[in-house]
């Protein structure tokens, strides 16, 4: 006659105090620490690399243009407009000065040769700009390239034309940007973060925050 053990009516599961303990401490030390983390920041741009032009009904869409609330207003949108249409504005105060030259033949020739230039090292690049091993920012570029322009120009005699043409483009350009808005318009962060027009808030380390648990 065998003897069975009384069953048991009930299973307690048993768990091991270690095992707990060392689970916990794999989640909390998964977790980044706000205050050793070393902050992400967001890989480079096609936009802030190179320059953009952005399609030209966005630049001239009638829906998007209202008068500024305030002078504060006014000088936000120019800042933010010039950051987003720079290749755009470009584009046209070249064109305003190459107009200011049809009547200057020779002047004429020498704006083409600069303008093969500003094809070459700003609209149709496929890099960046690099020389003796350092790479140039994309407003040095339109710097250097634009008083390569007006040197040129004035050699051939036509410094008031230039002079004109360019006080033109800028009243253009100044207009447009003031009076075009902005809700619409979005920049890559680090662009927006060059021209200064993302909050100092927004970059501010999160710091922790004292508890009592209940």
């Amino acid at each position: 006659m065998s003897l069975k053990p009384p069953a048991a009516y009930g299973t307690i599961t048993t768990t091991n105090p270690a095992a707990a303990q060392t689970s916990k401490d794999l989640t909390f030390t998964s977790r980044a620490n706000p205050q050793t983390s070393q902050p992400v920041y967001p890989a480079r741009s096609s936009q802030s690399v190179y320059p953009t032009r952005r399609p030209w009904p966005e630049l001239f869409s009638l829906t998007s243009f209202s008068v500024p609330y305030n002078y504060a207003d006014a000088m936000a949108r120019i800042k933010h407009n010039i950051s987003y249409f720079r290749v755009n504005y470009a584009m046209a105060v070249l064109l305003i000065v190459f107009l200011s030259l049809l009547w200057h033949p020779v002047s004429m020739i020498v704006f083409l040769i600069v303008l093969v230039a500003w094809l070459a090292l700003y609209f149709f690049r496929t890099g960046p700009v690099v020389l003796f091993n350092q790479s140039f920012d994309d407003r040095l570029v339109v710097v250097v390239l634009s008083l390569v322009t007006v040197v040129a120009l004035v050699f051939t005699h036509v410094g008031l034309n230039v002079l004109v043409s360019l006080i033109v483009g800028v009243v253009v350009v100044g207009l447009h940007a003031a009076f075009r808005v902005t809700e619409d318009l979005f920049l890559d962060e680090e662009t927006a973060a060059e021209n200064g027009l993302v909050s100092v808030v927004a970059n501010q380390p999160l710091r922790p925050t004292s508890y009592t648990r209940i």
